[in-house]
């Protein structure tokens, strides 16, 4: 088993993603940048320790983006390693399973079934499936 210090980016990313509060935190940060002040204020169910250790984790799974400004800390959301995690995983394997639903439907289609003629078939871009 591999040590944490081995870990690539990707787990990082899945590791960080893990945790509930460290989503509601992404959550928080997806309409804007927030100082830590804010996202303390934000989640009254943890403390100022938390809030930061979980910054930390998100940080380092690249995920956060911490700028300083003189006193203040703000935290930028960097949704750039979800994309690349929704590239390699989720996009090909929704991709497999969308053709395979439309191999079965022209299969049914051509076994006179007729049923499934009035439904629309629309093919999903890779482009537009990322939205």
């Amino acid at each position: 088993m591999s040590s944490r210090e081995d870990d690539t980016a990707e787990d990082r990313v899945f590791r960080a993603l893990a945790n509930p509060s460290r989503r509601r935190i992404l959550d928080a940060l997806r309409d804007r940048p927030q100082t830590t002040g804010m996202l303390v204020a934000a989640f009254a169910d943890l403390d100022r320790c938390t809030v930061m250790q979980h910054l930390g984790v998100l940080e380092g799974a690249g995920l956060v983006v911490a700028v300083r400004k003189g006193r203040e800390r703000w935290n930028h959301l960097d949704a750039t390693p979800i994309a690349a995690i929704h590239d390699r995983w989720i996009g090909p394997y929704a991709a497999l399973h969308a053709e395979r639903l439309l191999g079965l439907r022209r299969s049914l289609e051509n076994d006179g079934e007729g049923a499934l003629s009035a439904v629309p078939i629309t093919r999903v871009s890779k482009a537009s499936a990322s939205r």
